[in-house]
């Protein structure tokens, strides 16, 4: 598996959040909740509304942070253990972070959201070179933060930091044609 490099990580998670910001920003909260058919990925239907589609990435994003912050202490997060790595605890973390998402306006949750992302991305940021492809003191940073990274921003049969464009059929062509890399969440 190769890893993908740190600037074009945080490239396609930047692409990625454009296409789901430019579906819901101008958007009622109630036009966010109304019913839409959603491409509900390798772990089944759970998204019911743009509304749930913005909580499950948040979810994924909040999660997936706390993977590289915890690797960055020398700590493995609890969502790298083998229990977790399920697809039925796949479903049900989904099903959950949708839930809960449900429960909140959908102004907070957007915000949220963008609070999220750029933390994301200046997590990333402190990795280069070295940083992002060496291996690091603890076995899930066997392939460095960037082979980590990788792993916990794939969804199975897909090229890796893409997450709403997947759900929304929205990968740029050339994200379609390219060899999707090793991972296996969201």
């Amino acid at each position: 598996m190769s890893i993908v490099p740190v600037d074009e990580a945080s490239s396609r998670l930047r692409a990625d959040h454009k296409v789901l910001l430019a579906q819901v920003s101008d958007l009622s909260a109630e036009q966010l909740a109304a019913a839409c058919q959603l491409d509900s990925g390798p772990l089944g239907d759970f998204c019911e509304s743009l509304h749930d589609l913005v909580a499950h990435v948040l979810m994924w994003d909040e999660i997936n942070l706390a993977v590289l912050t915890e690797a960055a202490a020398g700590r493995a997060h609890w969502s790298l253990e083998p229990r977790w790595e399920t697809p039925e605890a796949g479903r049900v973390l989904n099903r959950s972070g949708v839930h809960a998402g449900r429960q909140l306006p959908a102004s907070l949750l957007v915000h949220r959201l963008r609070t999220v992302h750029e933390a994301v991305l200046g997590e990333l940021a402190r990795h280069d070179g070295r940083a992002w492809t060496g291996a690091g003191q603890i076995p899930a940073l066997a392939r460095g933060i960037g082979g980590l990274a990788q792993k916990v921003w794939t969804a199975p049969g897909q090229p890796a930091f893409w997450h709403a464009a997947i759900h929304l059929n929205q990968l740029p062509l050339a994200s379609q044609r390219a060899r999707p890399e090793s991972g296996a969440r969201s």
